[in-house]
């Protein structure tokens, strides 16, 4: 339908070489002063492209991201609570880092970069490797801390929404996970460079994200130790646990104005009981 459109340039790989050279092979063919990520499973408003350019315009601005939504939140309740997840990851983690102009990770999904900026960051992408390999994950995240190394601001428009397919089974839903943790934990020591040079939230956020579930896997362990050493039930981890679950459900009920926010916590015994391990 495309093929003949003087507008489109499709470029046919000759095999699947990854997102990453794909990415790679067609931002060295662009000539725009603009480059837009997106997912082949992620559908655009409308006023996407333009929400997202009019952030770029100030020159400081490296990359920008948009508002990610399940497009198939009502297929199943995992694809309910990762639609969920997801607004949670904008409007609370992004949207914040973004008060400081450095969001950790612009997601694939619908993400705009100033291409002047990517081509001089192209080879240290390319090259990546982890444990002797070339890197095949983790791409989001460590192009946009790139990003910031090179000094530029990185940030979240609420307003340019797209929506995403997400797993609708638990299986493929803790492979994605795996890969996403992987790379938050990997780049997270080229974040720590950064840090110098960043808001103390900042610091203490990057810290938290990679802290927090160690501390919650040392809490389950001490947990089952107990309850294994003494058949008691450590009521105390989990009631603060529980509580805490509530708070964080009921304030984003609160400034989504949806109750279903509170359903969220079902998302933290996924977390505890499979995320985790």
């Amino acid at each position: 339908k495309y093929a003949g459109d003087p507008r489109f340039n499709f470029i046919a790989l000759p095999k699947n070489v990854g997102k990453r050279k794909a990415q790679i092979a067609a931002i060295r063919r662009s000539c725009g002063d603009l480059v837009l990520n997106v997912d082949s499973d992620t559908i655009l408003a409308p006023d996407v492209i333009t929400r997202l350019a009019l952030k770029m315009q100030d020159q400081a601005v490296g990359a920008a991201m948009g508002q990610l939504a399940a497009s198939n939140r009502s297929e199943t309740w995992l694809t309910r609570l990762i639609d969920m997840e997801y607004w949670l990851a904008c409007n609370e983690e992004r949207a914040a880092q973004a008060r400081f102009g450095a969001v950790m990770c612009c997601c694939g999904p619908c993400a705009m970069y100033r291409r002047s900026a990517l081509v001089s960051l192209l080879d240290q992408y390319e090259t990546q490797r982890f444990r002797g390999k070339p890197s095949d994950f983790g791409e989001d995240r460590h192009l946009t801390i790139l990003m910031l190394k090179a000094g530029f601001r990185t940030e979240y428009v609420p307003e340019a929404v797209a929506a995403t397919v997400v797993p609708n089974r638990m299986g493929p839903y803790l492979r994605q996970q795996l890969r996403w943790a992987r790379s938050t934990f990997r780049d997270t020591l080229l974040a720590f460079q950064l840090l110098r040079g960043l808001n103390i939230y900042l610091t203490l956020d990057v810290i938290g994200q990679n802290i927090g579930p160690l501390l919650l896997s040392l809490s389950l362990l001490a947990g089952l130790a107990q309850f294994a050493t003494t058949g008691t039930v450590p009521w105390t981890a989990c009631l603060t646990i529980a509580v805490m679950t509530m708070v964080r459900c009921s304030v984003a009920a609160f400034r989504a104005r949806q109750l279903r926010f509170l359903g969220f916590s079902d998302h933290t015994l996924i977390n505890i009981f499979l995320l985790l391990p």
